[in-house]
């Protein structure tokens, strides 16, 4: 299975057998495990395009660190300053932007991109730096330089570290997503109907209607994803990026 399918798979997978096999014995009669199923679907690709967007922004902004000392000199305090500074602070501001666009989904996806970013940045600094100087200097021997450089030499050095940096990105994600799905908490006035429909928002308004049949199948459900995405995708992306660890 190619790992890139992998989290597809897993929750295609999940949502089939929370869809078709709904009666389970420690299952309470009013908890619906397709609804359960659907949450947590519409969490995953919440995550699924943060992810992808964090990625695409933090592997640019690690090249242009590591351009020279100056820049690494000059830019990481300034990463490091971005990344200590709380994203939640930022949420209300950052939902009423994207209401005024009637886009409230989109809310969500920005700050989980937001707590996803800088892990990948910073393992991406740390992969760069300890690429040997003689694999470098045999790229300039070989007039290998510009895109060439980054597609044959960069990017295959760093992929141990992007696997690393995506792990804990994904990690910092789920924990951030049960407070980016329950957005009206952060609205003058809003109520549950303002809420973005996946397992964080499922689990808060469980928690808040006392309904304990409900959060207990939601967090599990959670649990379970978490689980096998931890062991038929990150575990076989570390075990394939060993390949290309310098020793």
């Amino acid at each position: 299975m190619h790992a890139a399918f992998a989290p597809f798979v897993v929750i295609v997978i999940l949502f089939i057998i929370l869809r078709f096999y709904s009666v389970f014995p420690f299952v309470p009669a009013n908890v619906s495990l397709e609804t359960i199923g659907g949450a947590l679907l519409a969490t995953f690709l919440r995550l699924f395009v943060a992810y992808a967007l964090a990625l695409a922004v933090s592997v640019p902004l690690a090249l242009l660190v590591t351009r020279s000392p100056l820049m690494e000199r000059l830019l990481l305090p300034v990463f490091d300053i971005a990344q200590s500074i709380p994203v939640l602070a930022f949420f209300p501001l950052i939902i009423i932007f994207f209401m005024h666009f009637g886009f409230t989904n989109g809310a969500a996806v920005f700050i989980i991109f937001l707590s996803m970013l800088w892990n990948i940045v910073f393992s991406l600094v740390g992969g760069l730096n300890v690429i040997p100087s003689d694999i470098k200097a045999a790229a300039q021997v070989f007039g290998i330089r510009g895109i060439g450089f980054v597609r044959k030499i960069l990017l295959p050095a760093v992929v141990p570290y992007i696997v690393t940096g995506s792990l804990l990105a994904w990690a910092q994600g789920w924990n951030i997503v049960i407070v980016a799905e329950v957005l009206h908490t952060y609205i003058p006035g809003g109520s549950a109907s303002n809420d973005l429909f996946g397992i964080g928002s499922t689990l808060v308004n469980a928690t808040a209607k006392g309904e304990n049949g409900v959060f207990i199948v939601a967090i599990l459900a959670m649990v379970l994803l978490i689980a096998l995405l931890n062991f038929f995708v990150w575990q076989k992306l570390l075990h394939y990026a060993e390949r290309y660890k310098f020793e």
